[in-house]
């Protein structure tokens, strides 16, 4: 029997091993490990994870954890999503879209985490304003009720071993969902870290 509100096609593009490999929904996490309350989602700390929240100027509000690790960023949002239907395929879409337009460059391809895009995005690296390029990796995955996007810069947009460390850090992620009903592609709220130690 086919799900009628996923008659649109927006299937979940996901890992098949996702609840058992992550990202994690909340109710899969394990509950005892030391995670990094965000609000919207947790994170597994380990050596050598610097940790810095993206806050928007006008509104204040946390739009985006940034996370370094392993010579490499990794950007993550949660955004609510609908029960039945992905929303991965379509934002990818809208990514390349957006990458073009600035003039860049972007290729999709199938990573360890599904489909990725991998893109050169024009960027200005110098005072005197000469433009340069900077790869990046979008990944995301659609969980129950949530889809969790990514960006990867740095070492791990070419090197085998960065990007295996920074993929394994993307799965270690809770995504915190939580009950009260939000729009798809509302991003679920994020907050600063509690005092560790304290629950």
């Amino acid at each position: 029997m086919t799900d009628p509100s996923s008659a649109d096609g927006a299937r979940k593009a996901a890992p098949d091993d996702r609840a058992a490999t992550g990202p994690f929904d909340e109710s899969e996490a394990n509950p005892v490990r030391p995670y990094i309350d965000l609000g919207g989602i947790k994170i597994l700390p380990r050596e050598g994870l610097n940790l810095r929240l993206e806050v928007e100027e006008q509104t204040k509000r946390i739009v985006a954890v940034g996370l370094d690790y392993a010579g490499s960023t990794l950007q993550v949002q949660p955004f609510a999503a609908p029960r039945s239907a992905g929303l991965w395929d379509e934002t990818r879409e809208q990514i390349r879209q957006q990458i073009r337009q600035q003039g860049g460059r972007v290729e999709e391809r199938e990573g360890p985490l599904g489909p990725e895009l991998l893109a050169e995005v024009p960027v200005v690296a110098g005072p005197d304003g000469t433009a340069g390029k900077r790869l990046a990796r979008f990944v995301g995955v659609d969980g129950p009720r949530w889809f969790l996007r990514g960006v990867i810069g740095g070492s791990a947009t070419a090197d085998v071993e960065a990007a295996a460390a920074v993929e394994d850090l993307f799965r270690s992620i809770v995504v915190v969902r939580g009950g009260s009903p939000m729009p798809p592609r509302d991003l679920i709220p994020l907050r600063m870290p509690a005092t560790p130690g304290t629950a």
